[in-house]
């Protein structure tokens, strides 16, 4: 291989290496947010920002992530919140149960339950515009109604 197809080949996969954190990276105005709060969280591979509410008193906890990246819908900048709150057939979500999942879901005046893989989750979509507040607010609904979930649905387990 010639000295100059491999200088290509090295800068190609340097380019490559460094570029690709980009596509993962972390948005700074939540980070902003979430630490103007003084929210403890990590950032995971996705670039999402992972929460873990502690609800010492019942002895459980619940994830809540806050999307890394917006999505552009009808001229709104768009932000989701979601929050696991039960494995689809471990905990026997079909039938009846989906369907009280989509009725809870048109009472519901913030988030509503969706399916991703085998997860049930509660998110949240709203405008990025939201201030630390209002996006802590909604970080709050989404743990306390996916951890309400999981209990009526798997009982003492704690697993998400």
């Amino acid at each position: 291989m010639s000295s100059s197809v491999r200088a290509v080949l090295i800068a190609s996969l340097l380019s490559t290496s460094l570029l690709a954190p980009a596509a993962h990276a972390e948005d700074a105005s939540v980070k902003t947010r979430l630490d103007a709060r003084g929210v403890k969280y990590e950032v995971d591979g996705d670039g999402d920002f992972k929460v873990t509410y502690n609800y010492s008193k019942e002895g459980r906890s619940q994830l809540v992530f806050v999307s890394g990246t917006t999505q552009n819908v009808g001229g709104f900048k768009i932000r989701e919140i979601f929050s696991p709150a039960a494995r689809v057939e471990k905990d026997g979500i079909k039938g009846a149960k989906a369907l009280e999942l989509l009725a809870e879901s048109r009472k519901n005046k913030v988030g509503s339950w969706e399916v991703g893989g085998d997860v049930l989750y509660f998110v949240i979509k709203l405008p990025d515009s939201l201030d630390a507040a209002q996006l802590e607010s909604a970080m709050d609904i989404a743990a306390e109604t996916a951890d309400d979930m999981e209990i009526e649905l798997s009982g003492d387990r704690d697993d998400l």
